[in-house]
């Protein structure tokens, strides 16, 4: 009887920071309202039944900004079906050699991104040995000079806290070098009140604003037990009157539920 065997080093760091796609006919962000999607898909992006979903939130919300953690892309064909009609860049933190596959944190829009660039923690999750990555793409807001910065980010877990801190600081930086519009989105793994009261003191420094849901809404976002949720969307440079936001709670697809919220100009 044959046997499957792991390879020794089965997750193993990439040496490529960022694999980007354009898309052939990009438009502009919208200048009255962008909509923002954000979830952790939990590497079910070859599965059928989270294709179905994604399919059908794109049709329902059709999001200007789509923020995804925990993505699967081969390693060989480095596609993605599903965003055809959208431009996005990929930012990979290991390559899974079992699979031949990356995993990471994807951005996608339809409009032409400015800048890109990879922040990966000095830092490695144990078990694994592999970073955390966070991507930083700049886009151009229509009708005027200024930009919008956006970071995707996925935080360290299962470390202490000086690491969490240490890639909280790197962010920090990247975004406090902006004096724009930013929407900082992720899975933040502030699954204790020291990790939450460390990401909300920095969100404060960079006068960034929490995204609030409907009471309803917000006890879905993911959490343990009755720790603070793990998945945030701040924002800075917007009205602070949303046109809507919502936890998609009937999705099951993955362990995360899809965060929609669209901002107005």
């Amino acid at each position: 009887m044959l046997k499957t065997f792991l390879p020794s080093y089965r997750f193993v760091r990439t040496d490529e920071t960022i694999i980007h796609r354009v898309h052939h006919d990009p438009l502009p962000l919208c200048g009255r309202s962008i909509r923002v999607l954000n979830w952790n898909i939990a590497k079910n992006n070859g599965d059928n039944a989270w294709l179905s979903d994604f399919a059908k939130i794109l049709e329902r919300y059709t999001p200007n900004l789509i923020f995804l953690q925990e993505v699967r892309l081969c390693a060989e064909a480095k596609y993605l079906s599903e965003l055809t009609e959208m431009g996005w860049s990929f930012a990979p933190n290991f390559i899974d050699t079992y699979h031949n596959s990356y995993a990471g944190v994807l951005t996608a829009a339809r409009a032409s991104s400015l800048t890109r660039k990879a922040v990966i923690t000095e830092h490695y999750e144990p078990v694994t040995q592999t970073p955390k990555v966070s991507l930083v793409v700049e886009y151009p807001l229509p009708n005027t000079d200024r930009t919008l910065l956006t970071v995707n980010s996925h935080l360290i877990n299962f470390v202490e806290l000086t690491k969490f801190k240490a890639q909280l600081h790197e962010l920090e930086c990247a975004i406090s070098a902006h004096s724009g519009a930013v929407i900082f989105s992720g899975d933040f793994n502030t699954w204790n009140r020291s990790r939450w009261v460390m990401l909300a003191a920095m969100a404060r420094r960079l006068g960034l604003t929490r995204a609030k849901f409907p009471p309803e809404d917000a006890q879905n976002i993911k959490r343990f037990l009755l720790s603070p949720p793990l998945d945030h969307i701040f924002y800075r440079g917007f009205s602070q009157n949303f046109v809507g936001a919502k936890v998609l709670n009937h999705v099951v697809s993955s362990d995360h539920k899809p965060m929609i919220v669209e901002f107005l100009g």
